[in-house]
């Protein structure tokens, strides 16, 4: 069979593995309410459906929308049912986003989950893409994480586009190997692949996971609910962040960029802001205060510390700045964006 590229069908079909996570759910929500999409730079054509694949059942609203299909399960599983009455992909499949991930904690605390869930899983989506021989887009969200500093090989001070992957836990190591096959299976023609480093998002709403760098997210989020929240890292340790409107926008311009204007096979480093745990406290106060402040408890924990630290804080996103990507005004900005979208999150006053 001779491979015709996805993209030149008239309605689109997506699948976002992860579809019911936190970015999954976001970005479904994006994709229905805009109801059309420019595949790789081709003509908008409609979003006829979405599966949303997850180990959880997807939000209500979701849900509800006729365009919406949701498969529960493990991904490793429901890719082994050859003979499943409604398969991850089938022939009308256009576009995956594949968000589905275990942690960077939960990778250390285990080996075997960590390569199940993020090399296994990943190697049978692409051979189930391969399969359809149809070259389907599929945008990873691979992780800035595939960077690490190691007293024998250390980073450099600031990330650029060609900066070499040095992964110093297994997650990281987990991403890089997964970019490899994305951007090998591009080179053999079996999909388009556009590899996407997603920087750490924060203010994320909801509870904490497993991920180490949760606390990013959880010493604002919690004391804004009035509720107590532990930062395990020193003041000045120094992060690359980016909320997750940002982080959206970074994962749709990779599925509407063109091949021309993608450029590489290898992965897009999306803009972030540099920041501390120090300046994300004071960004709270100048939100909601010292009733806010107060209740981060700089407790530290030196397993959290040692991968977060290890991570790079500085990224010069030039290829991103190219296809129109550009980093938050600041780290206050992303709180007020979180107050006003999370309303009924928000216990504390905050200031205007």
């Amino acid at each position: 069979m001779s491979i015709q590229t996805a993209s030149a069908t008239r309605s689109c079909q997506i699948v976002i593995t992860g579809g019911a996570g936190f970015l999954g759910v976001l970005l479904a929500r994006k994709l229905l309410a805009q109801g059309r999409i420019a595949l790789a730079g081709a003509a908008p054509v409609d979003i006829a459906r979405i599966t949303l694949v997850d180990r959880v059942a997807a939000p209500a609203d979701l849900l509800a929308d006729p365009r919406v299909l949701a498969l529960t399960g493990d991904l490793n599983a429901l890719l082994e049912q050859k003979d499943a009455a409604v398969p991850v992909l089938d022939q009308n499949t256009a576009l995956v986003f594949h968000l589905a991930a275990a942690v960077s904690g939960e990778c250390e605390a285990d080996f075997d989950l960590g390569m199940r869930s993020n090399l296994d899983a990943t190697r049978a989506l692409l051979n189930a893409c391969r399969a359809l021989h149809s070259r389907p887009m599929l945008v990873f969200a691979s992780s800035l994480a595939v960077f690490g500093n190691s007293p024998e090989q250390p980073l450099p001070a600031t990330i650029e586009d060609n900066t070499l992957p040095t992964p110093q836990n297994s997650y990281g190591c987990q991403k890089f190997m997964a970019e490899q096959l994305v951007a090998d299976c591009t080179r053999k023609g079996f999909i388009q692949g556009r590899n996407v480093r997603l920087m750490t998002v924060s203010v994320r709403p909801g509870k904490p996971n497993g991920a180490a760098s949760s606390f990013l997210s959880g010493m604002i989020r919690e004391p804004l609910a009035g509720v107590r929240a532990v930062c395990p890292v020193p003041p000045e340790t120094a992060v690359a962040l980016s909320s997750p409107a940002r982080t959206i926008e970074g994962l749709l311009c990779a599925a509407q960029t063109s091949d021309a204007s993608w450029g590489a096979r290898s992965a897009v480093n999306l803009p972030s802001i540099q920041t501390s745990a120090g300046e994300m406290a004071m960004a709270l106060g100048r939100v909601a205060g010292t009733a806010a402040t107060d209740l981060i408890d700089w407790t530290p924990d030196p397993a959290i510390a040692g991968i977060v630290t290890n991570w790079p804080a500085q990224i010069r996103a030039t290829r991103a700045a190219r296809l129109g990507l550009r980093p938050d005004a600041d780290f206050e900005a992303i709180i007020r964006d979180y107050v006003r979208e999370n309303p009924n999150a928000v216990k504390l006053p905050v200031s205007a």
